[in-house]
């Protein structure tokens, strides 16, 4: 069973957003996958509206307090094996947040609590470019 999830998560793999604070840039930026001039869905990438449809979750910012439970709680309904993608600077390392009191920490530190053989994927900048976002996720599916 595992290998027909991993088939089909490599032709068409659905992604589920979650902002977890920041400053929406990096969410801007994802929706401009979206826009024709991108078109992320030729790779088969498409946007879901329900984790338990996902098989890539997608997450920008950084992980805080409040947001916390919630993102484990997400990260939990989603089908495994799936890839969790840390879109910007903040979701990679806190960025400009790195010391700020309210933020719990970056996400794949918060996924791991829960999950410590969890499979990540990096994308850093602020914001990152659509490019580099499509080439990503396209590269990581390809490795799983």
């Amino acid at each position: 069973m595992a290998n027909l999830s991993t088939r089909w998560l490599k032709k068409s793999p659905w992604v589920y957003h979650v902002g977890t604070g920041g400053c929406n840039n990096c969410d801007i930026e994802i929706l401009d996958c979206l826009t024709p001039r991108f078109d992320v869905e030729r790779f088969g990438i498409k946007l879901v509206v329900s984790p338990r449809h996902a098989d890539v979750l997608l997450v920008s910012g950084p992980v805080t307090y409040h947001i916390k439970p919630r993102l484990q709680e997400v990260y939990k309904q989603v089908p495994k094996p799936c890839v969790v993608a840390c879109i910007g600077a903040c979701a990679c390392s806190m960025g400009i947040f790195k010391d700020s009191y309210s933020v719990a920490g970056p996400v794949d530190r918060v996924i791991r609590e829960i999950d410590p053989n969890a499979i990540f994927v990096y994308v850093p900048g602020c914001p990152p470019k659509p490019e580099t976002m499509i080439m990503a996720l396209v590269k990581a599916l390809q490795k799983i």
